[in-house]
């Protein structure tokens, strides 16, 4: 499977013009994207996703702080079988009964979702990893909650940030996550110090190797540098390092 791109990381090239974004990313080659908060801007996805040859398997939305029903609504307009929400402060996951309110608010958001025929999910950053609810990460605590219907996007820059080893997590949480984001770096808090995948300090090959049946998404939250370069860099390493044929 070739590598999918979350939009954050070009989010202010998208802001400007998305068709010529989108077409940027179809010319790297990358056939995926993860959009993300698309609602508002779901009438240009509809148009610009298939004149570049892109799907969007998965999305981002703040799925627990909005319409759900608009959320899944546009998600099916654009093909999107699979919303994940992004984000909840690290202030949520310091103690088992905020883990149990969001796990809480997922499951009743899969309910819905299943009405569209899109399942639900959430992503990591650091502090669900760093933060403990006994033996297990917060993160590993929440999956304990989750209905069975409800996936994870494992973030394994930000896993490795939070204090584990990638591997390890990922097999502790077994068959839910059915995909990973990769960023590369230094492994710190400082956005602006990541790199092009597979120019820094993570396992990305161990990881790799061991999760082609995942669905692999690209992210940088910042970078110093062209991102359409370090995009392009990110997609021949991940190509090239799985054995997937397409790489340019």
């Amino acid at each position: 499977m070739t590598p999918s791109v979350q939009l954050y990381t070009v989010r202010q090239h998208l802001a400007d013009d998305l068709p010529g974004t989108l077409k940027k990313l179809a010319d790297i080659g990358y056939t995926r994207v993860e959009p993300y908060d698309f609602v508002a801007r779901v009438d240009e996805f509809e148009r610009a996703l298939p004149a570049n040859g892109l799907s969007a398997p998965t999305a981002h939305a703040p799925l627990l702080s909005s319409d759900p029903h608009q959320v899944f609504e546009a998600a099916r307009r654009l093909g999107i079988t699979t919303v994940i929400d992004p984000y909840r402060p690290a202030e949520l996951w310091q103690d088992a009964e905020s883990i149990r309110a969001t796990a809480t608010a997922l499951n009743q958001a899969a309910s819905i979702g299943a009405e569209y025929g899109i399942r639900v999910g959430y992503h990591n950053h650091q502090w669900e990893i760093a933060a403990s609810i006994g033996e297990h990460t917060a993160l590993e605590y929440l999956a304990e909650q989750l209905e069975e219907r409800v996936v994870l996007e494992v973030d394994t820059y930000w896993a490795a940030v939070g204090g584990v080893e990638v591997l390890p997590l990922l097999e502790r949480l077994g068959q839910r996550v059915v995909a990973l984001h990769f960023k590369d770096g230094p492994i710190s808090t400082d956005t602006r110090a990541q790199q092009a995948v597979g120019s820094g300090q993570m396992p990305v090959a161990q990881i790799l190797t061991a999760t082609d049946h995942l669905l692999h998404v690209v992210e940088l939250d910042d970078y110093d540098g062209d991102i359409f370069e370090a995009l392009r860099q990110s997609y021949q390493y991940l190509v090239a390092t799985s054995g997937v044929e397409g790489a340019q």
